[in-house]
């Protein structure tokens, strides 16, 4: 990552109050002379070590509840309010930079989850996937397939676009019996 987009990044996250941290964990690998070198991939914070991995938790045995499906469903539209407010105050004026965006799709996907988390859903587990590419003159498609339970599972998607990028951002709600 060149130091100019570094330093942009940083001061991004750091006026935002990012919960990543730019240094944390750069992955470097030998990209073979063919490869684009504009091209990156991002890592997943499951693949970063964290702090809930030095204090191992007790194992806690709970007792059955016998309930099979969610007494409160999951809040599709308010979730999708959410997408909606978050995707526009972090990228309404941002200008597409590949450091940058990778940077933007962990602190945005960080602060999602931990919105959704404050609503206290009961017995949800929550994913989130950002996307953000670079927005030029093709088209592109993206799908996702998910084994649940149609019954009480569900997600809630937005997709915004400013002058030079698109995000797409997914979460779902999986209920766990």
């Amino acid at each position: 990552m060149s130091d100019l987009a570094k330093e942009k990044a940083a001061r991004l996250l750091k006026k935002r109050g990012s919960l990543s941290s730019l240094g944390s964990h750069d992955v470097r690998t030998k990209e073979p002379a063919w490869k684009a070198k504009d091209s990156i991939s991002t890592v997943s914070y499951i693949d970063e070590p964290g702090h809930h991995d030095d204090i191992p938790r007790p194992a806690m045995q709970m007792e059955n509840t016998y309930q099979l499906g969610p007494t409160k469903r999951f809040p599709v539209l308010t979730v999708q309010d959410i997408l909606k407010d978050v995707l526009a105050s972090y990228l309404q004026e941002e200008k597409y930079e590949p450091e940058l965006c990778r940077q933007m799709t962990k602190t945005i996907s960080e602060v999602v989850k931990a919105r959704v988390k404050d609503m206290m859903i009961p017995r949800y587990k929550v994913i989130v996937v950002i996307s953000i590419g670079q927005l030029t003159d093709q088209n592109m498609r993206m799908g996702s397939r998910c084994l649940w339970d149609a019954a009480s599972d569900t997600f809630s998607s937005h997709t915004f676009k400013n002058s030079s990028l698109f995000a797409v951002a997914n979460v779902y709600g999986v209920y766990f019996e």
